[in-house]
């Protein structure tokens, strides 16, 4: 994954760190959010959907340094992103808790087939490791297949439509 390094006086960092915490978001989700305040929801939906393809690529390069936890996180982020672009290309909506997510993660197994809520599941599962770690790396690769199969499938229609 391309990562551009940004420094932030710390206090700034502290700060965004808070407020994407106080919205249940990653810093990644806050901060596109932000970025995207002018742009209507097709675009917020591609901005969203290309993001999700970098937080896979960068959940198999720390699957690959064994990173689990990490690796984890990343899952979990490019599921959610993926999912709220889909919200944003559909019914061109912010999802903004996780309890949405999930109502929207349902909504997306009904018009794609109930796989959905397997990647869906792995997802979370994902999310859970990071804090537990728990998993082992086979289940963290497994999850990162059934989640690449969601983001793939919605970035497909996002992107094309």
């Amino acid at each position: 994954m391309d990562v551009e390094t940004i420094y932030l006086p710390s206090a700034l960092a502290r700060r965004l760190r808070a407020l994407a915490e106080s919205e249940a978001v990653s810093l990644e989700d806050y901060l596109l959010e932000i970025a995207l305040s002018n742009t209507d929801p097709p675009g917020r939906a591609r901005a969203y959907a290309e993001v999700a393809l970098d937080l896979l690529r960068a959940a198999e390069e720390e699957l690959r340094a064994g990173d689990l936890r990490q690796a984890s996180e990343k899952i979990w982020g490019a599921a959610a992103l993926a999912v709220k672009a889909y919200a944003y290309w559909r019914d061109g909506v912010r999802l903004a808790s996780h309890g949405e997510l999930w109502r929207y993660a349902k909504k997306i197994a009904d018009e794609l087939g109930n796989w959905v809520h397997d990647a869906w599941n792995a997802a979370n599962a994902m999310h859970i490791n990071f804090y537990e770690g728990w998993a082992t790396a086979e289940q963290v690769a497994e999850a990162l297949k059934r989640v690449e199969k969601l983001v793939k499938e919605i970035v497909e229609r996002v992107q094309t439509r």
